[in-house]
């Protein structure tokens, strides 16, 4: 059934749902690329009009993609707690976004409410936001996640240590790892992006990062970003992984260009769980724990779980990127951030430890300018966690995008107030082996000391005992009595000419 509407005596008119998502976008040129955006500003403001009025329902009638078509549509039907919906089934998505604003619309409120929304409602929604809506919403959105440190808490905010080199050099990374470390980044991850994806170079990589975590009894998780079949033969293989990553998208046929589909991706949830075993601490000793027995995965789970009774641990690290369906030809006709959403959807499915929007990574062709980023990030960090993810965000563009350092400056702040997971630590913020534009290991400083953030509190203990930081969280000069900079350091034991 079309959407039509007459605004200043004009005559607006939307074939379907799919359509009137796509024209009621904020600019991106992304979607103009694609052929889908409104023509005009007044042509925007007549769908987002419109689609203030559409129930939430319709979402669950209409499908933006046919269930028969695509596994990620059947994913997000197949998966949808009618029970949780039930508390905003009579709503409009206009009536929602009030929903979502009222001062009785609380943590808990929202966290009880996450399997009952699917990926189109809450991207609809975000469509008639303003930007300090995105962010006050997701501010009350908490989604805590664990493995050796507890992501996720009130009043924290986490580092994913990137310390990529163009020729994996491990004297380079391990550099790299230490300079992170001092300035307390890498409380989500120490993840490496590998240059070369073999089994030999990442296991080398996570042999290295495993001998730092155990040598200095560093409550963080490692990752090598290396492909998710790649990751499978080292678990195999017995290397030490902690994190499988990969990256996903939001149709069947995307994520068959990354090599993965819904099948894959369990196995591999299963081999994480079962088959590499996780390492815990306790009274500073260090223990292996098998996860042998866990038995099938299934595409159930619970949401938010205590941190305390996380056995086994949240093993899956997964990245998105608005444009990434569009690059393969696999976006339907749909907007781009609707496609986004439903990226979250897969992810979802596996209790991942981590979730990131690598925003601004894959060029101006799909968010052009600095503008274009910042929006795209506060809506990805605002349907993340409505869905009950643990959302961080790369604050990043390439080179030939029209933005710069202050751009992310300001995204960094807003997406701190938003109340983001974690955010990138790079060295000089700038990715050598990427090549792009990040954010760097004293930017996540700056975004603690301003908004008053910790790390994680395992991370933050370790951290005061190593002499890295004082007890209220400010980072102490080097000197004689850092442990990492000690005659056991990593310069020693770590960048060895044996690894």
């Amino acid at each position: 059934m079309p959407f039509s509407v007459t605004l200043a005596n004009r005559a607006f008119t939307f074939p379907d749902l799919r359509d009137l998502m796509a024209k009621a976008t904020p600019l991106r040129s992304g979607d103009e690329l694609a052929g889908v955006a409104a023509h005009s500003a007044a042509e925007r403001v007549a769908a987002q009009t419109l689609l203030a009025d559409v129930p939430l329902t319709r979402f669950l009638e209409e499908l933006l993609i046919p269930y028969e078509n695509d596994e990620v549509t059947r994913l997000i039907v197949d998966l949808h707690d009618e029970a949780a919906f039930a508390a905003v089934k009579g709503l409009t998505v206009g009536q929602f976004r009030e929903f979502l604003l009222t001062y009785e619309t609380t943590t808990e409120v929202l966290q009880k409410l996450a399997r009952g929304l699917t990926p189109e409602m809450v991207a609809a929604t975000s469509k008639i936001c303003r930007n300090q809506d995105l962010i006050l919403i997701a501010q009350k959105c908490q989604v805590t996640t664990r493995f050796r440190s507890t992501i996720g808490l009130p009043g924290r905010l986490s580092v994913r240590l990137q310390p990529n080199h163009p020729t994996d050099d491990p004297k380079a990374i391990a550099a790299g790892i230490l300079d992170g470390l001092l300035y307390a980044c890498g409380d989500a991850c120490i993840g490496i992006n590998p240059a070369t994806d073999s089994l030999a170079n990442t296991v080398t990589l996570l042999q290295l990062v495993r001998d730092l975590i155990d040598q200095y009894e560093i409550p963080t998780q490692s990752c090598v970003l290396s492909h998710v079949t790649t990751i499978m033969q080292a678990i195999a293989q017995g290397a030490p992984v902690d994190l499988v990553f990969q990256s996903v998208a939001g149709t069947e046929q995307a994520n068959k260009s990354f090599g993965v589909d819904l099948n894959l991706l369990n196995e591999a949830y299963t081999a994480a769980k079962e088959g590499s075993g996780f390492r815990v601490r306790g009274s500073g000793n260090t223990k292996t724990e098998s996860n042998t027995g866990v038995g099938t995965v299934s595409f159930t789970s619970s949401l938010n779980p205590e941190p305390a009774a996380l056995n086994p641990p949240n093993v899956m690290y997964f990245e998105t990127g608005q444009g990434s369906a569009l690059s393969a030809n696999a976006h339907h006709n749909v907007d781009q951030q609707t496609l986004e959403a439903r990226a979250y959807a897969v992810a979802r499915a596996f209790d991942p430890l981590l979730v990131n929007t690598v925003v601004g990574f894959i060029g101006p062709e799909y968010l052009y300018d600095g503008k274009q980023i910042i929006r795209a990030a506060l809506e990805d960090h605002f349907c993340g966690k409505l869905l009950g993810l643990p959302m961080g965000c790369d604050v990043c563009y390439t080179n030939h995008a029209e933005a710069d350092q202050d751009d992310m400056d300001t995204l960094l702040t807003l997406l701190g107030a938003a109340g983001v997971t974690y955010v990138m630590g790079v060295p000089g913020a700038d990715d050598v082996m990427l090549n792009y534009q990040s954010t760097s290991f004293h930017d996540s400083h700056f975004l603690r000391q301003t908004l008053g953030k910790r790390p994680a509190p395992e991370f933050e203990a370790w951290l005061e005992k190593m002499n890295i930081i004082d007890d209220r969280a400010r980072l102490v000069p080097v000197r004689a009595d850092n442990r990492l900079l000690n005659d056991q350091t990593p310069a020693r034991d770590v960048i060895a000419p044996n690894h």
